[in-house]
């Protein structure tokens, strides 16, 4: 039985990376416009609760702010980086 959770759980977490890494990947090498990048995270945020569904607030701890630094650079939102002008 505990062999089984286990297995389960690193299949959860292998999901989960690959969820992450083509959300950055599209937002990162994609010609998408600003709504569409933010609709891209919110499914991915949905897809990730869909795998852990109590954990959204290591989700808004851990992938919120990495995506929100590729959008942020990417669109050159005015006065959300540091140290640029």
């Amino acid at each position: 039985m505990n062999d089984e959770l286990l297995r389960e759980e690193e299949r959860k977490m292998r999901r989960l990376r690959i969820i992450i890494d083509c959300t950055q990947s599209v937002l990162m090498q994609s010609d998408l416009g600003l709504q569409e990048s933010i609709s891209i995270t919110e499914h991915a945020k949905k897809a990730a609760l869909a795998l852990f569904p109590d954990k959204e607030s290591v989700f808004n701890l851990i992938y919120v702010p990495r995506f929100r630094r590729i959008i942020e650079e990417r669109y050159f939102i005015q006065g959300t980086c540091s140290g640029k002008n």
